[in-house]
């Protein structure tokens, strides 16, 4: 008896410690050409990209906010852009889960030269962030450096979506 209480026991400790463990966020490796990449997989349709750091206190108190826009907008596409490289793997999967934003298209930097894949998103963006991008379904874009309020957002959301 004793043997089958410490053995149910045991499953339920199981159970609970598998519950506690979120899934891995998916992280896209962001390298060279993986900008149009991503501009190809939203083809015709109005997105968001928001590029952000592990390191960027404003990116960070930001997330709450991103997460609050993306259930209020769940048909729009939010897509996530960490600045870091692999290193900081475990940190961003913590912060987007923390911030429900898991379910997003999440990407991080690959290369070695972050310069590099910075020119190629935008040849006059010199790395301050937060730094979002919004595309209208023609990719016409508007790049905004710095925090932004829900207004802000929504204001965009109506400008790209028209």
């Amino acid at each position: 008896m004793q043997r089958k209480l410490f053995i149910l026991c045991l499953l339920i400790l199981s159970s609970f410690s598998q519950l506690s463990q979120a899934e891995p966020v998916a992280l896209k490796t962001f390298a060279p050409g993986s900008y149009q990449q991503l501009l190809d997989s939203n083809a015709n349709k109005p997105f968001m990209l928001v590029i952000w750091s592990i390191t960027c206190s404003s990116c960070l108190k930001d997330m709450a906010l991103l997460n609050n826009m993306h259930k209020a907008n769940q048909s729009f596409n939010m897509v996530m852009l960490a600045t870091d490289d692999s290193s900081a793997t475990d940190d961003i999967q913590k912060i987007l889960a923390k911030n429900e934003l898991t379910g997003l298209e999440n990407w991080l930097f690959a290369d070695e030269n972050p310069q590099k894949l910075r020119y190629e998103i935008d040849p006059k963006w010199y790395g301050e962030m937060p730094r979002t991008y919004f595309f209208n379904k023609k990719h016409e874009r508007e790049g905004i450096s710095g925090v932004l309020s829900q207004e802000d957002y929504e204001a965009y959301f109506k400008k790209i979506l028209n």
